[in-house]
């Protein structure tokens, strides 16, 4: 296995990699620098998730333009390499290998749970420093890597928002908690069960589902059979945006909840307008954050509405930039090194990550969608 400095594109096996750099000759050995930096970022460009990938493609483009704009990283104008793994966990080991083989030295990336998980086993073994600016699986931070990170939150956190608010809303409810078997919609059902049993919240049904499949008439029967006031989904915006067209259809009155999977405007229009009065938990926010405005107002420019992960996207970026002119080079280690290190000031606001990796404040909330769009539950209770 190999890695590629990042100024000579000259193949270091990992282990040498180390030690030259540990004795200060990795520089003499990478011989003449290139007039630029490749990084990338990786997500669902197509599929029935390209929302989010869209997300992830203007905020890592803005913030590429914005970085040259001011002169690049280290003096070095940054590339940046756009991959599509259609949030397929296959797919996703397939563009980290294509992205070794480019010589990128930084990703970020990906958006689902699974395809990051799995990405990153590439990235560690070959030494390649990655930042998903949205992939909130617990698992993803928990293995010990030294070059993984996260801009986002995790799903112990945002359960923990969730079962709080059901239970401090609807103490009496018969809740139904559901997935759709991936590592994002499986871990995030799984914690919110748990906080919601913690808490003596009658949990009636626990059940799994397809994603892809267009017919859940016979998981809609399942609730109402069980008289559920409350269904709580571990998923993606594609199938509970129809899961509530055929639950209208069917009568069912239940609320339903979901996590930050249902952040993308595509939602609404799924459910054939049907969402109004669904809840889902996200950050704070951030285009809202002061820090943000410049950027925000950029995006609109361009004709872009930095909503979901945009943001994250342009941070993921942004703090990798910051670690890299802190640690004097682009080398994954140097960098991973100075991000455990450092506080950053980003769109997000003030970002500190612990030795996981993971941001130490997600800043979790939870939001209701009504008339095509959402604002914060709290605020519309008011």
């Amino acid at each position: 296995m190999t890695w590629s400095s990042p100024l000579s594109r000259t193949p270091f096996p990992r282990a040498l990699c180390r030690t030259l750099a540990a004795a200060g000759l990795l520089i003499a050995a990478a011989g003449p620098a290139l007039a630029d930096i490749p990084i990338a970022t990786a997500g669902p460009m197509t599929g029935s998730l390209a929302g989010f990938g869209e997300q992830f493609r203007h905020g890592a483009t803005l913030a590429v333009r914005d970085i040259n704009a001011r002169g690049g990283v280290l003096g070095e104008e940054l590339t940046l390499t756009i991959e599509d793994d259609v949030c397929d966990p296959k797919q996703a080991v397939a563009v980290a290998n294509r992205l070794v083989g480019k010589g990128v030295v930084f990703v970020a990336g990906h958006a689902c749970s699974g395809s990051s998980i799995a990405a990153s086993k590439v990235y560690e073994e070959e030494g390649l420093l990655m930042i998903s600016p949205a992939s909130t699986a617990p698992e993803l931070t928990e293995d010990g890597s030294d070059l993984v990170f996260r801009v986002c939150g995790r799903d112990d956190q945002q359960a923990e928002v969730a079962a709080d608010y059901i239970h401090r809303t609807m103490p009496e409810a018969r809740v139904a908690v559901l997935h759709d078997k991936s590592a994002y919609g499986k871990g995030l059902a799984t914690e919110t069960r748990r906080k919601l049993a913690a808490l003596g919240q009658t949990i009636a049904l626990d059940e799994a589902y397809t994603a892809g499949e267009k017919d859940y008439r016979a998981v809609v029967s399942k609730l109402k059979q069980a008289d559920i006031d409350l269904v709580f989904v571990g998923g993606y915006h594609t199938e509970i945006g129809l899961m509530l067209r055929q639950a209208k259809t069917a009568g069912l009155e239940a609320t339903f909840m979901a996590g930050d999977g249902l952040m993308s405007p595509d939602f609404w229009g799924v459910s054939g307008g049907e969402a109004e009065g669904t809840l889902m938990t996200f950050s704070a926010d951030p285009r809202k954050n002061t820090a943000a405005r410049a950027v925000v107002e950029r995006f609109e420019a361009d004709g872009v509405e930095p909503a979901g992960y945009t943001l994250y996207a342009y941070a993921a970026v942004q703090v990798w930039a910051q670690a890299a002119e802190k640690a004097g080079s682009v080398d994954p280690e140097a960098v991973a090194a100075a991000l455990r290190a450092h506080d950053f000031a980003s769109v997000l606001g003030e970002i500190v990550f612990d030795r996981k990796g993971d941001v130490s404040v997600p800043g979790y909330v939870v939001y209701r969608w009504s008339e095509g769009s959402y604002d914060y539950a709290s605020k519309l209770e008011d």
